[in-house]
């Protein structure tokens, strides 16, 4: 698949130019100074690289990019997708222990469930980078590389603020007054990040909610009534099917909804059509955020259907494990920007966290056609070619 090699050769290309200015620094940062090898002469032996799934097309890119970065670096590594079963990825974890590896990267099924992997690692002297996912419950895990989980909530909540006419995109207020009923979904609780995007985007709602601007006809405001384990979309789709069927049976509509992913969203809006709305926001189709720009729901944005989505630019993630890989291999101290906020029950995590954008329908050719992201035939097939 041309663009999943493009990520890979993006991210290699983003790994050597880090190296080359800032080494130890963060992905894409030019002025920051580390301590980290700044070649790849240290490099070589294993590294295992345990991703979560094949189903979502982030996860294959992120594998791949991280595998081409570190390859071209001059390590062997072992990629292993686990197709969301988490008795495989701990086979998986326990198999890459076995051969060695000097560092395992790892964007875990469910953050606590490696606490025993993590203490055989330890034993063998094998460093633990956590990737994207935190995990949880061990003091084994020696770095932590994601975005700011946080603000991607904020940024989700805002979406559905300014596609609603309450704020407009430059924050300000907007004219629209409401009331507006509004639902909201949120990600796996067995996701440590589903937390922090929930508590991001209800923490920036409270205001609207509390003044009546918006109304969660359903009640349904707690994120264990709201969450959808492995962030099924089918699961999603019939939760908005029953929340349309027991709530808005009664001829009223929902006017938003707030999902915490692209997949989710697509199954949404899925209900949403199959129960007669509108077919596009222009003609009333209720305003649905997502996250990670999947190409699928990128087109859904330019098509006037889903209202937005999170950018969070894998690529530089990928650089980023990358480069925290090369420290800890060298036996360096990998540069963190965060070392209050992720604790996982046994330890704060340190870790670096990379900045995301929301995309729109007016900013995509900006921020993922012009970056090399999606091509402009990819958002107008919705396909990745």
């Amino acid at each position: 698949m041309q663009s999943r090699k493009f990520f890979a050769a993006a991210a290699g290309a983003l790994v050597a130019l880090t190296l080359a200015a800032c080494s130890g620094g963060g992905a894409g940062d030019d002025d920051t100074p580390s301590n980290a090898p700044t070649t790849s002469a240290e490099a070589g032996g294993l590294v295992g690289v345990a991703m979560p799934t094949q189903t979502s097309e982030r996860w294959i890119a992120d594998g791949e990019a991280v595998k081409s970065g570190l390859e071209d670096l001059g390590y062997t590594v072992d990629l292993e997708y686990a197709n969301d079963d988490i008795p495989t990825q701990s086979q998986q974890i326990d198999q890459m222990i076995t051969k060695g590896a000097k560092v395992l990267i790892i964007a875990a099924i469910d953050g606590t469930a490696l606490a025993g992997q993590l203490d055989n690692a330890a034993a063998k002297g094998i460093k633990v980078v956590a990737y994207d996912r935190l995990i949880r419950d061990s003091a084994n895990v020696d770095f932590y590389v994601t975005f700011d989980n946080y603000k991607v909530g904020v940024q989700q909540a805002t979406a559905l603020l300014v596609g609603l006419g309450i704020l407009k995109a430059d924050g300000s207020a907007g004219d629209a007054k409401g009331p507006f009923n509004i639902e909201v979904f949120a990600g796996s609780p067995d996701d440590n990040n589903a937390g922090f995007f929930f508590n991001g985007a209800m923490d920036t709602l409270k205001p609207f909610l509390d003044d009546g601007t918006l109304v969660v006809k359903s009640g349904q405001v707690d994120f264990d009534k709201v969450a959808i384990l492995r962030w099924q979309q089918d699961v999603a789709q019939t939760r908005m099917e029953n929340l349309i069927t027991s709530t808005y049976s009664d001829g009223t509509k929902v006017q938003g909804v707030l999902s915490p992913y692209d997949g989710l969203s697509r199954g949404i809006i899925t209900a949403l059509q199959n129960a007669g709305y509108p077919p596009t926001i222009a003609d009333g189709f209720p305003i649905v955020t997502g996250q990670d720009a999947e190409i699928a729901s990128v087109k859904l944005i330019a098509d006037d259907v889903q209202f937005s989505t999170i950018f969070k630019d894998t690529r530089k993630l990928a650089a980023q494990a990358i480069t925290v890989t090369q420290a800890l291999v060298s036996g360096e101290e990998p540069e963190a920007n965060d070392t209050k906020t992720y604790d996982n029950g046994v330890k704060v995590v340190p870790s670096y966290l990379l900045e995301s954008d929301v995309v729109y329908k007016d900013n995509i050719t900006s921020l993922l056609v012009d970056s090399g992201y999606w091509t402009a035939d990819e958002v107008a097939s919705g396909v990745a070619s």
